[in-house]
C-alpha cells in the first residue's frame, strides 16, 4: 500500500506540536500529527496545567485558614487530597479533549502510535490496528522530554515518585522530600507543604531557583523558610535507603553526609529529552546531551527535519515549544518568519509566592559587560497588594546604563507570572526607560510597581 502524502508531518502533540500543526493547516498545508499517549501532551495531561489546578486548591486552602484577616469567618477547614487530585484530572481532560477538537476544526489528521523516521521523508507509525506509513517534505520532531532518572534515586511510585505520581498521589506525604528547586521541584514542595506536609528540599547548585536572579532566590528561600520548609543548599542526595515505611537519605552537605527518614521523596532534577527510538542516528541527526542540535530555525541539518520544544533543549517551556511551532510551520508554508530568542522567553514557577522572569538577571548582565542601573520596588508599597493582604514580594528591573535598554526583570510575590508579559512585550518592542516611565499604569493595581521599579533604576521612584 503506499503510503499516505501530506505537506508536513508532525510527530507529538504536546504544545509544539500540536500548535505547529495548526499554523501548518491555517497556511494551507496538508498536515499530519502523530502522537503515542495523549493530546496535549505532558504539558497539559501531566505538567503545566494539571498542577497550576493543584496549586490553585493550595492557594485557596491558605487563603481559608486567612480569613479572620479579612474579617471572614471560616470553620471546621480541611481538604480532601483525592477530591483536589479528582478535579486537576478533569481541567487536564477538558483541555486535552479542547486538542482533540482543534486538531479536527482545523482537518488536521491524527495518527495514534509509536512514530520511526525510518528514512527523510517517511514516517512509521506502530499503532493498535499494524503499521501506517506516511511520507512528507517536511518532518517536524516535537517529541518533547521526560523526568530525569539519577542511579540509585529511581522512582517506584510508592515511596519515591517523579511529578507524575506526585500528581497522582497514593497517599498525602507526612514527611517530604524534595530533590532538585527548579520550577517543577519548588512548585510541588509548595503545593505539599501548603496542605501541611514536613518539606525539606534538597539542591546541589548554591542556591535554590539556580536560574532566577541571586536576590529573587535569596528573598524565596526566606519566605519558603517562614512557611516551615528546610531548604538544603549545596547538598546532594548520595543514596536512599528503601524501607516498607520510610526512606533514609543520605545527603551531603559541608562535606560531611547526614541521614534523614522520609515517608515521601519527589526526584525533579531535571529532563531528558525524548530521542531514543525515532531513527535519528541512522539518518544522521546529531543529538548532544539527549537533545537534538538544531540552528535558531529548529533545522537539524537533515533536509526537511525540524527538531522543536523540549527536544531541541532549553529552556524547557511550553510557550518556547509553541513558538517555535508556530515559526517552523511558517518557514514551511514559505514565509520568513523570525527566529525566537531565548533570552525574551519568560519563566514563572507557581509556587507561593510565584516567581517570574525574563531577560538577563543582574550578575549576568554585568558578566556581559553592560554597565548597568537597577530598580526595585517592594509589594509593601503598593497600595493594591496591601488591600489583597498579599505585601510579601518585589520586582526588579535591569537597564542598560547607556542606552536604556530593559536587560531584565524578575519578581516574585502575588500574581507576577501575569505581570511578567508588560515587560516581556516591552523588551519585544525594544523600549527603553524613558518610554516604560511614561507609560501611564492604572490605579490601584499591583502593575504599578512595574513602573515604579523602572522609576527606581533612574532614582525617581514616588513610592519609596
Amino acid at each position: 500500500m503506499a503510503p499516505q502524502s501530506y505537506d508536513m508531518i508532525v510527530i507529538g502533540a504536546g504544545p509544539g506540536g500540536y500548535v505547529a500543526a495548526i499554523r501548518g493547516a491555517q497556511l494551507g498545508l496538508r498536515v499530519a500529527i502523530v502522537e503515542r499517549e495523549h493530546m496535549g501532551g505532558i504539558c497539559l495531561n501531566w505538567g503545566c496545567i494539571p498542577t497550576k489546578a493543584m496549586l490553585r486548591s493550595a492557594e485557596v486552602f491558605h487563603l481559608m485558614q486567612r480569613a479572620g484577616e479579612f474579617g471572614l469567618k471560616a470553620e471546621g477547614i480541611g481538604y480532601d487530597l483525592d477530591a483536589v487530585v479528582k478535579r486537576s484530572r478533569n481541567v487536564a481532560k477538558q483541555l486535552s479533549g479542547g486538542v482533540a477538537h482543534l486538531m479536527k476544526k482545523n482537518k488536521v489528521t491524527v495518527v495514534m502510535g509509536a512514530a520511526t523516521v525510518p528514512a527523510k521523508g517517511r514516517v512509521s507509525v506502530k499503532t493498535d490496528k499494524g503499521t501506517e506509513e506516511l511520507e512528507a517534505r517536511h518532518i517536524v520532531l516535537a517529541t518533547g522530554a521526560r523526568a530525569r532518572e539519577l542511579p540509585g534515586l529511581e522512582a517506584d511510585g510508592d515511596r519515591v515518585w517523579t511529578y507524575k505520581h506526585a500528581l497522582v498521589p497514593p497517599r498525602m506525604p507526612r514527611k517530604l522530600l524534595v530533590i532538585g528547586s527548579g520550577a517543577i521541584g519548588i512548585e510541588f514542595a509548595s503545593f505539599y507543604n501548603t496542605l501541611g506536609a514536613e518539606t525539606t528540599v534538597v539542591e546541589v547548585m548554591e542556591r535554590i531557583l539556580p536560574v532566577e536572579d541571586a536576590e529573587i532566590s535569596a528573598f524565596a528561600r526566606k519566605s519558603f523558610s517562614r512557611q516551615g520548609m528546610k531548604i538544603m543548599e549545596k547538598a546532594m542526595v548520595r543514596r536512599l535507603d528503601r524501607a516498607k515505611d520510610k526512606v533514609t537519605a543520605h545527603i551531603e552537605v559541608g562535606g560531611k553526609v547526614e541521614t534523614h527518614d522520609f515517608d515521601t521523596v519527589i526526584s525533579a532534577v531535571g529532563i531528558v529529552g525524548n530521542t531514543e527510538g525515532l531513527g535519528l542516528d541512522d539518518l544522521g541527526v546529531k543529538v548532544e546531551r539527549s537533545h537534538v542540535v538544531t540552528d535558531e530555525f529548529c533545522r537539524t541539518g537533515v533536509e526537511g527535519l525540524y527538531a522543536i520544544g523540549d527536544i531541541a533543549g532549553a529552556p524547557w517551556l511550553a510557550h518556547k515549544a509553541s513558538h517555535e511551532g508556530v515559526m517552523v510551520a511558517e518557514l514551511i508554508a514559505g514565509g520568513h518568519p523570525h527566529p525566537v530568542k531565548p533570552e525574551s522567553i519568560a519563566g514563572c514557577t507557581y509556587c507561593h509566592p510565584q516567581v517570574a522572569s525574563v531577560g538577563l538577571t543582574e550578575a549576568r548582565a554585568k558578566e556581559l559587560g553592560h554597565e548597568i542601573k537597577v530598580g526595585r520596588f517592594p509589594f509593601i508599597g503598593n497600595g493594591k497588594a496591601i488591600a489583597l493582604g498579599e505585601t510579601e514580594g518585589m520586582i526588579k528591573t535591569v537597564f542598560d546604563a547607556k542606552t536604556g535598554e530593559l536587560l531584565g526583570a524578575h519578581m516574585i510575590g502575588a500574581e507576577v507570572t501575569e505581570l511578567i508579559q508588560g515587560y516581556v512585550v516591552g523588551r519585544q518592542l525594544e523600549t527603553t526607560e524613558e518610554e516604560l516611565m511614561s507609560a501611564v499604569f492604572p490605579h490601584p493595581t499591583l502593575s504599578e510597581m512595574m513602573h515604579e521599579s523602572v522609576l527606581d533604576a533612574y532614582g525617581r521612584a514616588i513610592h519609596i
